[in-house]
């Protein structure tokens, strides 16, 4: 035990029927965000994905593969772990639903939840969506174009009828009720909280939790005809990788419980089918369910028929890894709906990382290497305008935590690009190369307090940008060591005299006519 305070934070698992697409690459970098963060501001950190393997679509997708489940499930996992080495995700776990030490895990919470009565068996008969793995209520549904019934997300549903293992939701609607209320930033954003809110206390029924008519899933204990319902088999995937069943172990005890992040079409069984399941065994809830919003793709909604599906690799090989997942971060507030355009993306590349903070940069080091024998150069007194610079840079350490205690990346981001235009404006206005001429000394000053602004933008910046941020540090000569939030202060300041290698540009310019004759 390092004696650190812990974070412990988590994606969905994913879906197995398909490839990983831009909503995974979101959801995990915003993860992977606060993870970085949180490790560098002094935390104990663990970072959980995984994928979900279970239920009636997966055995049907392998059936018409021609492999057994198992074999269907290794590679369309395998997919998601090379996005998580692509992207550059910081994750410290990796789990799948067929894992023996997540049978075990659903296996005793479901004994668990027996053992409190709170699971009962009956039949179950209504509109289920196969695509979904959920029922609805008639008053959901919607007709298609041709007639059919369609669920909420536009699936299909299809009318059963079988035996089933019911929970006893309808029980906990007052107590989740209570929860919200208690907690009002136990769901995040604010307009998710009101609809779970307003969906909870417009009456619950209890839950089927069982299935028959299929057997790719976890066996019910005690009664093997019966497969367990895919949520209550995935949700439990993020105790089980804490350590349950050992309630009462060091690993548990440390770890949960854990902010979940996810789209907001997933939002109901975090919101309101977890939290119940884990009251009823009594087990703490999660410390926060963040549901953010979905992608559309220059204007239209991402389909395969329309062809404008934004691949993660894709992407990333057009723009940069750190340019996306900048972009991603800036370019919509956390929590809500967002556009992806190429024309939006170049923007980011050229006028936020290479002219703002690029240039920022490449021209002070260049002009330190140049005037200053390329090394950290000696300062005299602080004017006012050296101080305005250096405070609001220091500032923005406890700006960041305050937008990211709410997962407000954009704002963090904002913030940050304030202090870069800031700095790029006293460049201006302090006019270091006239300096050189009439006051060296000064000169040596103002080039002193850019490079400091700018190891303290490089430093908190690493969580969105590692790669770049940390070239960014190199170009400074800052060690490893050096590199956490604990060094931002004037104590831990650059010291005068300190050999800089060779600058080089670490944002370079998109080629607009790329996008012009995308």
């Amino acid at each position: 035990m390092s004696g650190k305070p812990t974070f412990y934070i988590t994606t969905p698992i994913y879906y197995v029927n398909d490839n990983p697409h831009i909503g995974h690459a979101y959801t995990t970098l915003a993860c992977d965000v606060m993870a970085r963060f949180m490790r560098l501001d002094g935390h104990d950190v663990m970072f959980l994905t995984g994928t979900d393997e279970h239920g009636q679509k997966v055995e049907k997708a392998a059936e018409e593969a021609g492999v057994d489940p198992l074999t269907f499930c290794d590679k369309v996992s395998e997919s998601f772990r090379i996005l998580a080495r692509d992207w550059n995700f910081s994750i410290d776990d990796f789990i799948r639903t067929t894992e023996p030490r997540h049978v075990t895990s659903v296996q005793a919470l479901w004994r668990k939840l027996v053992e409190n009565g709170e699971i009962y068996l009956d039949h179950y008969e209504g509109w289920y969506a196969v695509r979904d793995e959920a029922f609805y209520a008639e008053d959901e549904l919607t007709a298609g174009p041709d007639g059919q019934k369609l669920a909420p997300s536009g699936a299909p549903v299809e009318w059963v009828k079988e035996p089933s293992y019911f929970f006893r939701l309808s029980a906990w609607q007052d107590r989740l009720l209570e929860l919200y209320d208690s907690q009002p930033d136990f769901i995040l954003p604010d307009t998710r909280r009101n609809e779970v809110r307003s969906f909870v206390a417009g009456g619950l029924r209890d839950l089927s939790i069982s299935r028959t008519s299929f057997s790719w899933g976890i066996p019910v204990p005690d009664d093997p005809d019966h497969i367990m319902y895919v949520w209550i088999d995935a949700l439990t995937n993020y105790i089980t990788a804490a350590g349950y069943p050992d309630e009462e172990g060091a690993e548990f005890k440390r770890w949960w419980p854990a902010l979940h992040m996810m789209g907001k079409d997933i939002m109901r069984f975090h919101a309101v089918y977890w939290p119940a399941f884990l009251m009823a065994a009594g087990i703490e809830v999660p410390k926060r369910i963040y549901a953010h919003g979905w992608w559309t793709s220059e204007g239209q909604k991402i389909s395969k028929s329309v062809g404008n599906v934004i691949v993660p690799s894709e992407i990333v090989a057009r723009y940069g890894l750190d340019q996306v997942r900048y972009t991603l971060m800036r370019e919509v507030a956390f929590g809500n709906d967002g556009d992806f355009s190429h024309r939006g993306a170049a923007q980011r590349c050229n006028h936020d990382l290479a002219n703002d903070y690029g240039n920022l940069a490449q021209r002070v080091l260049s002009m330190i290497a140049k005037n200053c024998d390329g090394q950290v150069p000696a300062h005299g007194d602080f004017t006012t305008a050296d101080h305005g610079l250096m405070d609001k840079a220091y500032g923005l350490l406890a700006v960041s935590r305050e937008h990211l205690s709410v997962q407000a990346f954009h704002q963090m981001l904002q913030a940050i690009w304030e202090v870069i235009g800031d700095a790029n404006r006293y460049v201006d206005d302090q006019a270091p190369w006239a300096l050189k001429k009439t006051d060296p000394d000064r000169m040596a000053t103002v080039l002193y307090v850019l490079a400091e602004a700018i190891r303290v933008l490089a430093t908190l910046t690493q969580p969105v940008m590692p790669e770049s941020s940390g070239k960014m540090l190199d170009q400074l000569a800052i060690g490893d060591d050096q590199r956490a939030f604990d060094s931002l202060n004037a104590e831990q300041a650059l010291k005068p005299g300190t050999a800089l290698p060779k600058p080089q540009g670490v944002f370079p310019r998109y080629q607009e006519e790329e996008v012009e004759a995308s």
